[in-house]
């Protein structure tokens, strides 16, 4: 056996002679059982790849990469929980999500068969010897090779669309079939209904009445034409090819993909920020961080088998085209004109190969909207740039009063790391910020609006910093680590860039650095914070290790890259000493909101890290227009009720949540065409929504008519109009809000 050239370890006249063990002092000796086990997990790895042997190859690395992972997560997550029984029986669980969420491919005797392993993924951690991702490899190929005979056999029989029947759509609802006969029963009605909105959708530009007209007026007048257009064939066709992707996508997995599926359910166990980020991952997220690329400015996440849309960059080509928005699910990719893939089941890493192209490229996206509608939508690829995404102002006037009010919006936290890292001053939102107020100021306002909706966070520096353009000195947010060493970072610069009437929007896509600035500010009694019920929740903090920088021995080079680890290793704390982990900060005002009835945010995510509290930390409470919170609410809420664009946010919002709850879809054609029907008509509604672009699909506008869309976008929005309402409350109540203190 060769042996390894160790890296520096804290070992030390450790001998090993034939059958003897001398031990070393009793206070090395978990150490040295720690080295034992390591040594046994690695010892069986070569350290230069056989090209005969790739399949040992890839065991080999996934041990190695079972010890990084195993050992990071314990050692350097912030809960430092071990991976034992309990963890192991949760892990199984996202295990099993990851394979087959949707239960169209494996039997309850697969899932049986795997179901023994429950146990057992704690242990295959720490031996290394990873049998589960290869069952499961094996198992959903056979089975997926199965299936796809199933279902072209299904496809090659007519559907009755008109009889009255339905399909679950709710994953959760169903179980794994017992046999090949319900499967088939399953896959009937999935294909059924794929079908039947192929065949509504394919003139999908023209309005469907006028094309089923003209379709049966081909019928009638040419029936050998008729034959070969088909409309029904063309759908059939259509479906079969996209399914043909899919499984063969599922043929051409390799095991490591499987290695990564049983890694991620591992660490999604410790909260599901925590993340295994295969080689090709990585890259995707140091591209994000520099915030330029080639693509359509979507932030996805895998999600039950599903790919999820977290965020949209604010002036990106999808934020321009207006309708993909945080929380939608993206179902199927088309390149052009080609057929499109479905990518449920998909890694996010290959789901992103997919969307992402050259610039002017066009890519179709087929999403279901929160409220189950199912939209096909068309971006043209564009290449990302950062300059749409920093702060913008205005100065809005309300219409009752003729009272000027500056507005910022501020997208993210921005700070050009890199540029500074250069010897450069590397722009970043704090200075936006001051420079945009101080345009705004110049033209005489009387109140200012930070608007924080759908920021998701980004520098926690920037974060202080701006609270610290608001107050004088003082604490803004405790930083707890994993040892429980609590620091405070604070504002200590005196200078106070704006003392006025100060109103923050939020909403439940905004997270981290955003809860922290309108958490701090909330407490100090400095802003009124406006929203929906809460923020994300998102009140922890990731770093990135680098696995081929940890690696145990010398010479196992031939095993990079390793990817890397993504871990929670921090928790933020508010000055009064809660958490913004889970529960998010609960607005001063609480609006109608559209994404109240999603079940949005940290606290409806598997294994969450709770909301819990530490100790307070001494602040002064800002003193200065300070009118009683209770008569601002209830002047607000009667607005509210007398306000049409509310009343229909309301609406809306019902509308939304009943949907919800109904996950049956009908198999009847008269059905599903009103269903159509009626996503065709919320079209126009949706891009008429706060916040959406204008005239979106008109392509690419000048900097003055994206200036004049903003301008449009914020003067029509009910929460800004809401947030200068209040602002006039304030300086209603207590005149002395207007005055300028010295700074």
């Amino acid at each position: 056996m060769r042996l390894f050239r160790f890296r520096s370890f804290a070992f030390s006249h450790i001998t090993l002679t034939g059958s003897s063990l001398f031990l070393p002092r009793r206070n090395l000796l978990k150490p040295f059982l720690a080295f034992l086990l390591l040594f046994s997990l690695l010892c069986g790895i070569g350290y230069a790849k056989d090209p005969q042997q790739p399949a040992q190859h890839e065991a080999n690395k996934a041990r190695l990469l079972a010890y990084l992972i195993r050992n990071n997560l314990e050692t350097k997550h912030f809960t430092h929980k071990k991976i034992d029984d309990k963890v192991s029986e949760a892990a199984f669980g996202l295990y099993l999500k990851q394979l087959d969420y949707q239960k169209r491919i494996l039997l309850m005797a697969d899932v049986n068969s795997l179901r023994n392993f429950s146990k057992l993924m704690d242990n295959e951690m720490n031996s290394g010897n990873l049998e589960l991702p290869v069952r499961g490899s094996a198992i959903l190929s056979a089975r997926a090779s199965s299936v796809h005979k199933m279902v072209k056999d299904i496809l090659s029989e007519d559907f009755d669309f008109s009889a009255k029947e339905s399909l679950e759509t709710d994953f959760e609802k169903i179980e794994y079939c017992k046999d090949d006969q319900e499967l088939r029963e399953r896959w009937r009605k999935i294909l059924k209904y794929e079908m039947l909105h192929q065949y509504l959708n394919q003139t999908e530009e023209t309005a469907f009445a006028a094309a089923e007209a003209q379709k049966l007026k081909d019928r009638e007048t040419d029936k050998k034409s008729s034959e070969d257009k088909d409309p029904r064939r063309t759908a059939r066709d259509k479906v079969l090819k996209a399914y043909d992707l899919f499984f063969s996508r599922i043929s051409r997995e390799k095991e490591d993909e499987h290695y990564e599926r049983f890694f991620n359910a591992v660490a999604h166990t410790f909260d599901p920020h925590t993340d295994y980020m295969p080689p090709t991952n990585k890259e995707d997220f140091d591209i994000s961080m520099r915030g330029s690329l080639e693509g359509i400015g979507a932030t996805l996440k895998e999600e039950e088998g599903q790919i999820k849309v977290v965020a949209v960059m604010a002036g990106s080509p999808a934020s321009r085209q207006g309708q993909l928005q945080a929380e939608d699910i993206i179902l199927k990719v088309g390149e052009g004109a080609n057929e499109p893939v479905p990518i449920s089941g998909m890694r996010v890493q290959d789901a992103v190969k997919l969307i992402r192209g050259k610039k002017g490229t066009e890519v179709r996206l087929t999403i279901r909207k929160p409220d189950d509608k199912v939209l096909t939508i068309s971006i043209v690829r564009d290449v990302i740039q950062i300059e749409d995404t920093f702060v913008k102002s205005a100065v809005i006037k309300d219409n009752e009063t003729g009272d000027a009010f500056g507005y910022l919006k501020i997208p993210s936290f921005y700070r050009d790391f890199e540029g500074t890292s250069n010897g450069n001053k590397g722009r970043n939102v704090t200075d936006d910020v001051r420079a945009a107020f101080t345009n705004v100021q110049a033209q005489g306002v009387k109140g200012l609006i930070l608007d924080l909706r759908n920021n998701g966070g980004g520098a926690l520096t920037d974060a202080v910093r701006i609270a610290g353009l608001f107050i004088k000195t003082g604490p803004v947010v405790q930083v707890k680590s994993g040892i429980d060493t609590i620091t405070t970072l604070s504002d200590d610069l005196p200078e106070i860039m704006y003392d006025g009437p100060l109103v923050i929007l939020v909403n439940t896509i905004s997270a981290s650095a955003s809860e922290i600035l309108a958490g701090a500010l909330q407490n100090y009694g400095r802003a009124v914070i406006i929203g929906g019920e809460h923020t994300h929740g998102k009140g922890t903090v990731q770093t990135i290790l680098n696995l081929d920088n940890n690696l145990p021995f010398e010479n196992m080079e031939a095993y990079k890259p390793l990817g890397a680890l993504k871990l929670t290793i921090q928790k933020f704390y508010r000055i009064n000493g809660d958490s913004t982990q889970y529960r998010g900060v609960v607005p001063d005002i609480v609006l109608p909101d559209v994404l109240s009835g999603l079940k949005t945010g940290e606290q409806y995510l598997d294994f969450a890290l709770p909301w819990d509290t530490v100790k307070p930390v001494a602040y002064t409470p800002y003193s200065k227009c300070k009118p009683a919170m209770s008569g601002l609410q209830e002047k607000s809420r009667s607005r509210v009720k007398s306000s049409q664009q509310f009343i229909d946010l309301e609406k809306q919002a019902a509308r939304l949540a009943e949907k919800k709850k109904n996950t049956l879809r009908s198999l009847n054609i008269e059905d599903v065409r009103r269903e159509i029907e009626e996503s065709r008509r919320d079209k126009e509604k949706d891009l008429k929504a706060p916040h959406s672009q204008p005239n979106a699909d008109k392509g690419p506008k000048t900097p003055d008519e994206k200036r004049e869309d903003f301008l449009k976008a914020v003067s029509d929005d009910p929460y800004v109009k809401e947030a200068m309402s209040v602002m006039g409350d304030m300086i209603a109540a207590d005149p002395s809000c207007l005055t300028t203190a010295a700074n």
